[in-house]
């Protein structure tokens, strides 16, 4: 590909410098006269250096190179935070999962009531407005997952990625979850 494109390049030079040269030549005399006359040359130089000196050039090239920037230098923008919570919310459910059914599996191991009667009886006990932000709390991140998963599945055949668009559907995933959220708590 670098060869076709320096070929392109100085049969470009080539027609520009000389015009009436070009209508002459055929397609098996393409290459040799505008490679040799627009290529430059420059000589390469080695030389042998010890494992030691190598390390030394190499630490003098990274105190040349500049530091790259953190995030909190940029001001915050719906989508980097979006796909943030997105993460943050997909390791949550997970990790949540993954240590409930931990849990549930060495429960008779070691004496835990994780049944589900005691769990329900236990869920039951407690005062509706600490149910309602329990189920809120569990339903938060699973429904903004789910909505911004398929925000980001819509990316993924090509749709919806003008700036407007990016703002517009992050606000509405961020309304819908916290609507559907609400919903889960109150009347599931």
């Amino acid at each position: 590909m670098l060869a076709q494109r320096a070929t392109q390049q100085s049969l470009r030079r080539l027609a520009a410098s000389k015009p009436s040269m070009i209508s002459q030549m055929t397609m098996n005399k393409f290459a040799a006269p505008a490679v040799g006359s627009a290529m430059q040359i420059r000589p390469a130089g080695t030389a042998k250096i010890t494992p030691a000196d190598s390390y030394e050039i190499l630490v003098a090239q990274r105190k040349l190179r500049p530091v790259a920037p953190h995030l909190t230098i940029y001001e915050p923008q719906i989508p980097w935070i979006m796909s943030g919570l997105n993460r943050v919310t997909g390791v949550t459910l997970s990790g949540g999962m993954y240590i409930f059914g931990a849990a549930y599996l060495v429960s008779p191991l070691f004496g835990w009531h994780m049944d589900s009667a005691t769990m329900a009886a236990a869920f039951g006990s407690l005062p509706a407005l600490v149910k309602g932000g329990l189920k809120f709390v569990v339903a938060m991140p699973f429904t903004y997952h789910s909505f911004n998963g398929l925000r980001h599945l819509a990316w993924d055949f090509a749709i919806g990625f003008k700036n407007i668009n990016v703002v517009k559907t992050g606000w509405t995933v961020v309304g819908v979850s916290i609507a559907s959220a609400l919903g889960l708590a109150i009347f599931v």
